[in-house]
């Protein structure tokens, strides 16, 4: 099995210039117009795991996906800290509850790796406890790959100044500083920690059905186009992406009803035989 990425493996000098930015992501997104499309002819689910530092662009990668899908079979849930009724249950039910139906992608920003980092850093659950949950985690996904889904995950990697650099950002436009929090702040006095944290999540839990994928992301257009890049290779593997034949009685109504060549609708009705 290869061995699992760490976080100082990732080349945080990777940048992409406009241009080419622009141009890879337009082909990105029609690619995932084409994956989505084909996992709802086949039935397939998906799922995305977003996780990284703050600032670390978790937020404008998945406005970029979400710019090539029809939201009526994706869905983005964001997770933030457990309300009493998840509190008094066990960590994975919330997550059960939003996994998503046969032919939908659903992406989590933030997702039940919080048990094993911020969980544990911020000594919210026992010892004990979180260092279960590498099991336990493992099992779920497991699960979850067996019962027909396919999972990506997305660790975004920034240095710690790159992270000072995009809290000053949002602290002086104000469109973005909404995004500036106290936490911001209080969460970098323990990078160290995270860190130690982030690297044993990644070994504990990149698996063969499921491994991790460490996004550079000092610059965000890199960042996003790697990203993007890990979900259509995952997410396309061993799928028919050419767009799905219609049946004999729809092309017979629109034969009947559309004013349109009927060479059209010959040459589709060959591609159904």
């Amino acid at each position: 099995m290869t061995r699992p990425p760490r976080l100082a493996d990732a080349d945080l000098s990777k940048r992409l210039g406009k241009a080419e930015y622009l141009e890879r992501l337009a082909v990105l997104q029609t690619q995932l117009s084409r994956v989505q499309q084909a996992f709802l002819f086949h039935g397939i689910k998906g799922v995305i795991v977003f996780e990284g530092w703050d600032a670390a662009g978790k937020g404008g990668t998945i406005r970029r996906i979400s710019q090539a899908l029809d939201p009526r079979s994706f869905k983005v849930w964001p997770i933030g800290a457990p309300r009493n009724y998840y509190l008094n249950r066990h960590y994975l039910l919330r997550f059960w509850e939003r996994l998503p139906p046969e032919g939908a992608i659903s992406a989590f920003d933030r997702s039940w790796y919080g048990r094993v980092l911020v969980e544990r850093v911020e000594n919210l659950t026992p010892e004990r406890r979180w260092r279960e949950a590498y099991r336990e985690i493992n099992d779920f996904e497991r699960m979850l790959v067996d019962d027909g889904a396919r999972i990506v995950k997305l660790f975004f990697h920034i240095s710690p100044e790159e992270q000072m650099a995009r809290f000053e950002e949002r602290l002086r436009n104000p469109m973005k500083r909404w995004k500036l929090t106290y936490e911001d702040f209080r969460n970098r006095e323990k990078w160290e920690q995270a860190e130690i944290a982030t690297d044993e999540m990644l070994a504990r839990t990149s698996t063969k059905v499921a491994p991790w994928n460490v996004i550079p992301s000092n610059n965000k257009k890199y960042g996003r186009i790697a990203a993007m890049k890990a979900v259509v290779k995952a997410f396309s593997r061993d799928v028919d992406l050419d767009p799905q034949h219609l049946d004999h009685r729809t092309l017979d109504e629109a034969s009947r009803h559309l004013d349109v060549d009927q060479n059209l609708i010959e040459s589709l009705r060959a591609r159904t035989e």
